[in-house]
């Protein structure tokens, strides 16, 4: 079985140990959950694909702020699925998209984040670890505003800024918003310890 009956995810690899269990490669025909997995850590239970596609289709929200709203995001699963096909297509030049994906999944999940301790009325930051599906959302998330960002208002057209987003973070390059991200994410717990 291949997901859309096109891409053969048998020999996509997961490396990163604490992702493993997090990054869910089943194989379906079509990526659909309609929402049915809302137990707790449900997250896990939903492709990556379906879950990539499910943020395009909100990529200009950042915080509890509405910053962009952009005209392709428009909500329609349909719609979002053929912005990541179409990504996945400029992809496979390079190889099987599937596993390009995955690896700027790794490549741009952060580690350590900062938090806010409250102790005797003063606050400090405070250097902590993230949990698995915390480092999975970020990269994802982050992956997609990357590739909004470098869409909005320039010729590129979303599904091209989400293809180049993917394979600049499959490379580790810090070209890519996601890793930029990463880094800084990592530097500013670095400098809370």
């Amino acid at each position: 079985m291949k997901i859309f009956n096109i891409y053969d995810i048998s020999m996509v690899k997961v490396d990163d140990p604490g992702l493993k269990r997090y990054i869910n490669l089943d194989a379906k025909l079509i990526l659909k959950s309609h929402g049915r997995a809302r137990e707790r850590f449900s997250k896990a239970k939903v492709n990556i694909v379906e879950r990539l596609a499910n943020l395009v289709a909100v990529p200009g929200h950042r915080g509890k702020k509405h910053k962009i709203i952009k005209s392709d995001a428009s909500g329609k699963y349909s719609r979002n699925v053929k912005v990541v096909l179409e990504a996945f297509k400029i992809l496979e030049k390079n190889g099987n998209p599937v596993q390009i994906f995955v690896k700027g999944i790794e490549n741009s999940s952060p580690r350590d984040e900062v938090t806010v301790i409250e102790y005797g009325g003063a606050r400090y930051p405070q250097a902590v670890d993230i949990s698995p599906s915390r480092r999975l959302s970020l990269a994802l998330r982050n992956i997609v505003h990357g590739a909004s960002d470098k869409a909005f208002n320039k010729k590129k057209r979303m599904s091209e800024a989400l293809a180049s987003e993917i394979l600049l973070a499959s490379q580790n390059s810090p070209e890519s918003f996601a890793v930029q991200k990463r880094y800084e994410t990592e530097k500013q717990a670095d400098a809370a310890r």
